[in-house]
């Protein structure tokens, strides 16, 4: 297996506040993790708000720099890549971000965001062929050439602006694309289209993707594989149809259960009003599971273990004491996709 991205022992804290007052937030949490570059699977990353998955996908896109642990790209480290090979990792690992009008500058016409990588990448060697690449990126994500080109950002809906994104990755075909909350602000009506583009792209350029997401309906549907992220740990991974039909960790259980189902007269778990957990308001210091203070199951183990993975089946590993008895992954937990 070819490794294109290597997160060893990956964490990120921000600092706050003044001198002398300072406060610290942990956002990433000594995370390794390996995306190949020949694999092709579709991951997801899931987690309420604050979980820590959008620093850890602004990591991997080399736009935040871990405080501990270090990013390889094809094996170098990302901070002391070359011109060159950073030009390279940048048409290689391309990203996807939530809103769908911050990534343009509105004083150009969205043809600017096709024009730029094509004169950057040489990607055609002629007028003609640039734009007969852009017309055919436009109409692999179901957009007209016609009633697109030409036009600013504003003149757009958010769900034509987003699948313009996506028409861009298409025309780049790069290796990995992290895609961060890509359907959260757009209509309900347009998201399977766009997320029946990334799997088309997924499917006809072997491409991986690392969809990150707080939606697992998304995720399940999308997904071949899961992480499930709290407070910068990663709490359980893998198939995606054992993890949110037979979640294991107490966390993801409760993710799991607050999905709504489809019927107006059933209740659904309410996060607040489960049952008091025993070590509720405690301080989480260093080692200690995350989870711990909302966890209804905790014993006073989770308090002091520095957890490791416990690999519960083939395809599943849990950071959770309850699954002890099972074989644990050595040293930190190496998840490959």
């Amino acid at each position: 297996m070819s490794l294109l991205l290597e997160a060893k022992n990956i964490s990120k804290v921000f600092t706050s506040g003044a001198f002398g007052s300072q406060q610290q937030t942990v956002a990433v949490d000594r995370v390794t993790l390996n995306l190949s570059s020949d694999t092709g699977s579709i991951i997801a990353l899931a987690g309420e708000s604050g979980s820590g998955k959008t620093t850890l996908g602004r990591i991997l896109l080399g736009l935040e720099t871990p405080t501990e642990g270090n990013l390889l790209y094809r094996g170098k480290n990302l901070e002391k890549l070359g011109r060159q090979d950073r030009k390279t990792f940048r048409r290689e690992v391309q990203a996807i971000f939530q809103d769908p009008f911050a990534v343009y500058n509105p004083f150009y016409k969205v043809d600017h965001v096709f024009n730029v990588a094509i004169g950057k990448y040489n990607l055609a060697s002629s007028k003609e062929e640039a734009r007969h690449l852009v017309e055919e990126a436009i109409q692999a994500v179901g957009l007209r050439p016609e009633e697109t080109l030409g036009r600013y950002p504003h003149q757009l809906s958010g769900g034509q602006r987003q699948r313009i994104i996506v028409a861009r990755i298409f025309l780049l075909q790069p290796k990995v694309v992290i895609a961060d909350e890509p359907v959260s602000m757009v209509d309900a009506s347009l998201r399977a289209t766009i997320l029946e583009a990334l799997r088309e792209l997924h499917k006809a350029h072997n491409m991986s993707i690392l969809y990150i997401t707080h939606d697992l309906n998304t995720a399940y549907q999308v997904a071949d594989n899961i992480m499930i992220m709290y407070r910068g740990n990663i709490v359980e991974a893998g198939d995606v149809e054992k993890v949110i039909n037979h979640p294991e960790h107490p966390y993801t259980k409760l993710l799991v259960n607050s999905i709504p189902p489809p019927d107006p007269t059933r209740k659904w778990i309410n996060l607040s009003t489960i049952s008091t957990p025993p070590f509720r308001g405690v301080s989480i210091g260093q080692g200690m599971c995350k989870f711990v203070d909302r966890c209804s199951v905790a014993s006073e183990a989770c308090t002091t273990s520095d957890l490791p993975f416990y690999r519960t089946s083939d395809s599943r590993i849990t950071r959770c004491l309850l699954y002890e008895e099972s074989s644990p992954v050595p040293g930190d937990a190496v998840l490959d996709y």
